[in-house]
């Protein structure tokens, strides 16, 4: 008894030792993670990283970048016009179907592949759109790739062309540095990350600022009413 006792302490101890060397030997274990948990964000995932980061930019809305003819505070039906299709396509379907939120929320997503479009949206997979009171409040654009060493690569491909600042002026994110940078401009901000195999977790996600203050602002109202006084 004593004997078997020995052994099963000493498998426990080797099987602790061997976890501890393979947690060693991948120390980007726990920032793959945290990237894989930031590479889908929605109207409300976009805050999780937390508040938007002092910048330099000045431009307001008016001057964010249209990104395939996508802008901000687009109205649904013009988003669903440069799709041609897309209000029969089952996806699209049952996001229309769904009333707003309560507080004047709603998402369409919209896979270019699926529509005649498509050739406009080369190596685009998917589109987020987080609409406040029927008009477009983020974009999150979704790539297959390709692979970046870094994100500033990413992100002075994604600025050739612009009236953006290049990417020095953009802000890394703590633990993600490679990664994920941010503009944070007067009304609006944008975040490009790159990761994934091969590239396939890349997205842009560009934010009304404004917007995403009226919904915090409202739901922050609306717990604020929901609570009993003492």
């Amino acid at each position: 008894m004593k004997l078997l006792t020995m052994l099963t302490t000493l498998l426990l101890l080797v099987f602790a030792c061997a976890c501890k060397l393979e947690t060693a030997a991948n120390p980007n274990a726990n920032a793959n993670a945290n990237a894989n948990a930031k590479a889908s964000p929605s109207i409300e995932s976009n805050t999780g990283l937390g508040e938007q980061q002092p910048s330099n930019c000045s431009l307001t809305r008016a001057a964010a970048p249209v990104l395939n003819d996508l802008k901000l505070g687009m109205t649904r039906e013009e988003v669903l016009a440069l799709f041609p299709g897309s209000k029969d396509d089952a996806e699209v379907k049952s996001n229309l179907s769904r009333a707003p939120g309560a507080q004047g929320e709603s998402e369409l997503i919209i896979r270019p592949a699926n529509f005649g479009s498509k050739e406009k949206f080369p190596g685009i997979s998917h589109i987020n759109f987080s609409l406040l009171d029927g008009r477009v409040a983020s974009i999150n654009i979704g790539y297959s790739g390709p692979q970046y060493a870094q994100v500033d690569d990413f992100v002075t491909k994604f600025v050739t062309g612009t009236n953006l600042p290049p990417a020095d002026q953009w802000a890394a994110y703590p633990g993600l540095d490679t990664q994920l940078k941010t503009l944070t401009c007067k009304d609006f901000e944008i975040r490009v990350f790159a990761g994934g195999e091969g590239g396939n977790q890349n997205y842009v996600l560009l934010t009304d600022l404004e917007a995403r203050k009226t919904l915090r602002d409202r739901r922050a109202k609306a717990r604020a009413q929901a609570t009993p006084t003492p």
